[in-house]
């Protein structure tokens, strides 16, 4: 019996773990949280709009 232990973090999405096992190889896909990732605010100054990623 094999075991491994990986820690990685509070940013994923664990309740969208994928995993399979084909030809002895074991694939595990874990993404990452919404709330994680980088998103874009448009903000406007009377009629300008600029774009800001964050």
């Amino acid at each position: 019996m094999f075991r491994w232990q990986l820690f990685l973090g509070e940013t994923l999405s664990l309740d969208k773990v994928e995993a399979s096992y084909d030809a002895g190889v074991l694939t595990v896909r874990i993404p990452e949280a919404e709330e994680a990732r980088p998103r874009k605010i448009e903000i406007g100054r009377g009629d300008e709009t600029k774009e800001i990623a964050g």
